[in-house]
């Protein structure tokens, strides 16, 4: 069954150094890397920022230690919508099965699914709100999930799922989406968020999409609601991020502790 074992990793990582900052795929203002930035800055790594949405050109990953993909208000099929997806989705591919180390996160996380051959759709209803995530048995075996606790709150504001990719191994779920962290290889994805800020989810509900989509829930959420939700948790989810995101430095990417 997919998800008892964990793949071998394509290749080894390769020591991070100064000339090897992470590359960084950025789609929308108010989804950074937020709390992950904070433990690469804290570590002295550099990274390149690439802002898909404001017309940035994708580098070589080959110059890269590692990329880190992060979420936006698109779905991962809207090429039609967004050009650069479709050569981005070749970019992750091609580096990904190349062994190179991957970090995505909601929409990341969907582009890295779709990367490896699965499909990505509306899901049966969106997660929208703090809410119960749940590790699978198979991760106390990973490398970097196995310091997480069997369950946490994590924030969540998504419609879209996807399929487990052939050859990736589940790492969590949660009440209506099966799909809440996978690895394959060297490649994590998460489409939950530990590491936003308040001040960044006020900024996306500030966005259309996001601020259309609260709209279209079943008895409504408020922006001001999400935020009361994320701000008790605030401190737990972001230890959690930032202790996570070391370990797959540390563990996958092959920087120094």
């Amino acid at each position: 069954m997919p998800g008892l074992a964990r793949p071998t990793p394509v290749s080894a990582p390769a020591p991070a150094t100064a000339v090897q900052p992470l590359l960084v795929l950025q789609h929308i203002a108010c989804e950074p890397p937020a709390a992950y930035e904070d433990e690469l800055l804290a570590r002295g790594l550099q990274l390149h920022r690439v802002q898909l949405d404001e017309g940035d050109d994708l580098p070589d990953w080959r110059a890269h230690s590692a990329i880190v993909a992060m979420g936006g208000p698109m779905g991962a099929y809207d090429d039609a919508l967004h050009p650069w997806l479709g050569p981005e989705k070749r970019l992750i591919a091609e580096a990904v099965h190349a062994g190179k180390p991957f970090w995505g996160v909601c929409l990341g996380a969907q582009l890295l699914a779709a990367s490896l051959g699965a499909n990505v759709a509306a899901g049966p209803l969106p997660e929208v709100g703090v809410l119960p995530v749940e590790l699978t048995a198979a991760a106390a075996a990973d490398p970097v999930f196995a310091a997480a606790p069997a369950s946490f709150g994590a924030f969540q504001w998504h419609g879209d799922t996807y399929e487990l990719p052939p050859g990736a191994v589940r790492l969590a779920r949660s009440e209506h989406y099966e799909q809440q962290a996978f690895v394959f290889a060297n490649a994590y994805a998460l489409q939950f968020h530990l590491e936003l800020t308040p001040a960044l989810v006020a900024a996306c509900g500030a966005v259309p999409a996001y601020a259309q989509s609260l709209q279209r829930l079943p008895g409504g959420k408020s922006v001001d609601g999400l935020l009361r939700e994320l701000t008790a948790v605030e401190p737990t989810a972001v230890s959690l991020a930032r202790e996570l995101f070391a370990r797959w430095l540390e563990r996958v990417v092959g920087v120094a502790s």
